[in-house]
């Protein structure tokens, strides 16, 4: 069984716990996902089966689209609702829709982001919700993040207790904290904030539509319909430039031998990685040859029957 399935995961489970149910629906144990996902989020999580747990990297590495909800007035620990309060500041009136866009505006484009406490990054070979656990602090390392659009899609709310609300949608790269977002968007403010709420509405080119819930895939599998929501591992590399290739070149590419560009019938070196098909199915991801020009090397083998 091989393939990639858009899996809706609901609040309450952790991309971990998806992985472990569906191995049991599935009845095979070479399962994974492409992106995790909170327990306190929904939305679509990109699930491999078989040999298609060979291109859960290059989903991870595409773009993903989020809605949620942000909040004024108080940060948490964990910098979504789930966290306890460390920070509050009753407002004393509400910020004007201009004043929250053009906060939210600053924070497009290449952005540095310092991750969550509670979040799986590792620092000295430990997770730093490892240490938030045991009440302790380390330096957290920058990283870039890749903000394409961030914007508000509702009216801000202002609230009884002195807190101020909207909704919002932001597409984002890559390893982007969307709860450091919302935490950065109340500091543009000049005010503590916190993600109250958040959906990944769409994930290595998978909408929300297309998802399917654990419960379906248990009623695909009983009905012996899985092929009707299971995609395959051609799909987890459609965003590379596509090769085929003769019977003659396959014998090559299999063994992961090293060629020249022009053996592919390319007229001229490639930049980038490329995937190499064979008989309509992919086989191969063949890359620039770093050291050797005019070269190219297997990046990953996927199939080679």
């Amino acid at each position: 069984m091989n393939g990639i399935l858009p899996l809706w995961k609901e609040r309450g489970m952790t991309s971990h716990d998806c992985v472990f149910k569906l191995r049991k629906i599935l009845h095979t144990k070479k399962v994974g996902h492409g992106g995790t996902l909170d327990p306190d989020v929904d939305g679509v999580l990109p699930i491999c089966i078989g040999k298609g747990t060979k291109v859960i990297e290059f989903l991870t590495d595409s773009g993903k689209v989020y809605e949620g909800e942000i909040t004024l007035g108080y940060s948490t620990t964990t910098e979504d609702a789930s966290g306890e309060i460390v920070e509050q500041q009753v407002l004393a009136s509400p910020f004007s829709k201009e004043e929250i866009d053009r906060a939210m505006h600053e924070l497009i484009g290449e952005i540095i982001q310092i991750p969550p406490m509670y979040s799986a990054v590792k620092v000295n070979g430990k997770r730093l919700y490892e240490y938030a656990r045991n009440g302790e602090t380390v330096e957290r390392p920058e990283r870039k993040a890749q903000i394409d659009s961030f914007e508000r899609t509702s009216e801000p709310v202002w609230h009884p207790d002195g807190t101020q609300s909207w909704r919002f949608r932001v597409v984002c790269g890559k390893g982007t904290y969307v709860r450091t977002l919302a935490v950065d968007t109340g500091k543009k403010l000049g005010v503590p904030a916190h993600m109250s709420d958040l959906t990944r509405t769409a994930s290595a080119g998978f909408a929300k539509e297309q998802a399917v819930t654990l419960a379906q895939v248990q009623e695909a599998m009983d009905s012996e319909k899985l092929g009707d929501i299971l995609l395959p591992i051609e799909f987890g590399v459609k965003d590379f430039f596509r090769v085929d290739i003769s019977e003659d070149l396959w014998k090559k590419v299999k063994n992961g031998m090293r060629l020249r560009f022009e053996d592919f019938e390319l007229t001229a070196m490639p930049t980038e990685p490329f995937a190499v098909f064979y008989q309509e199915k992919v086989v191969c991801l063949y890359q620039p040859h770093e050291k050797q020009p005019g070269i190219v090397k297997p990046l990953k083998v996927l199939q080679t029957e």
